[in-house]
C-alpha cells in the first residue's frame, strides 16, 4: 500500500524540517495543500526545500508551479477541477462520492476517496459509506490500486483499509497533530506496518 501525506493547510514554523523529515523517512509522494495560499507563498516555501524531493511533489493550487518547479504532478479538487490546457504529467483528484470514483478514475494516476472514517483534522467531517457499500465497491472493482482511502486514517485503519482493496491512504491529522520530532519515527512506523499487515475481517462502521 502507498502511503501519501497531505501538508497542513496552513503554514507553521519548523514546517521545512518536517517535510523534510518525512521524505527522509521514506515517503514517496506529498500532497502541498494550502487552500489559502498566495502563489508567492507557495512559491517561498518549495524554494526552501531540496532540489531532490521536487519530483515527489504533487501541488493542489497554482498549477503553474508544476512545471516551474519540476514537481511531481497537479490534484484536481473543487477549488481547481480542470486540467491545464497542454499538461500531460501526473493527474490525481479528490472524489466524495463512489460515482465520482469511476467517472474520475479513468483519466487520473489515482484519486483520493473520501471521507472514510471520522477526520482527525476537520471536526465533523464524518464517514458517509457503510462497510456494506464499500466492500461492494471493491468487488466491483470500483475501489482498487487507483484509489487511496482519506478521513481519519491512523496506523489502527491500514490494515482494514488493504482488506476493502485501496491502494493506499492519505494522511493528513495523523501526521501533523503531533511533535514534530516524534513525526520521522512515526511514520517509519506506519511504513513497517503497509509491509507487514494482513487484511483482517473487515470493522469498518456502517
Amino acid at each position: 500500500m502507498k502511503l501519501i501525506v497531505i501538508t497542513a493547510p496552513q503554514f507553521f514554523e519548523g514546517e521545512v524540517a518536517a517535510i523534510v523529515s518525512l521524505f527522509r523517512a521514506g515517503l514517496e509522494t506529498m500532497h502541498l495543500r494550502k487552500p489559502k495560499a498566495s502563489i508567492e507563498e507557495t512559491e517561498n516555501l518549495l524554494r526552501q526545500l531540496p532540489a531532490e524531493y521536487m519530483q515527489r511533489i504533487v501541488t493542489h493550487d497554482h498549477f503553474q508551479l508544476a512545471s516551474a518547479f519540476g514537481l511531481k504532478g497537479i490534484h484536481l479538487n473543487g477549488r481547481n477541477p480542470h486540467v491545464p490546457a497542454g499538461y500531460t504529467g501526473h493527474i490525481s483528484c479528490s472524489c466524495h462520492s463512489l460515482h465520482e470514483v469511476v467517472k474520475r478514475k479513468p483519466a487520473c494516476d489515482y484519486v483520493f476517496l473520501s471521507p472514510i472514517y471520522d477526520s482527525i483534522s476537520k471536526e465533523g467531517y464524518s464517514p458517509v459509506y457503510s462497510c456494506k457499500e464499500l466492500q461492494e465497491a471493491c468487488r466491483a472493482g470500483i475501489i482498487d490500486s487507483k484509489v487511496m482511502a482519506l478521513g481519519g486514517i491512523s496506523r489502527e485503519h491500514l490494515p482494514e483499509i488493504a482488506s476493502l482493496g485501496f491502494g493506499g491512504a492519505a494522511l493528513l491529522g495523523d501526521i501533523w497533530n503531533r511533535a514534530a520530532s516524534s513525526i520521522p519515527s512515526h511514520f517509519r512506523e506506519l511504513l513497517s506496518h503497509t509491509c507487514n499487515a494482513c487484511p483482517p475481517p473487515l470493522i469498518i462502521n456502517s
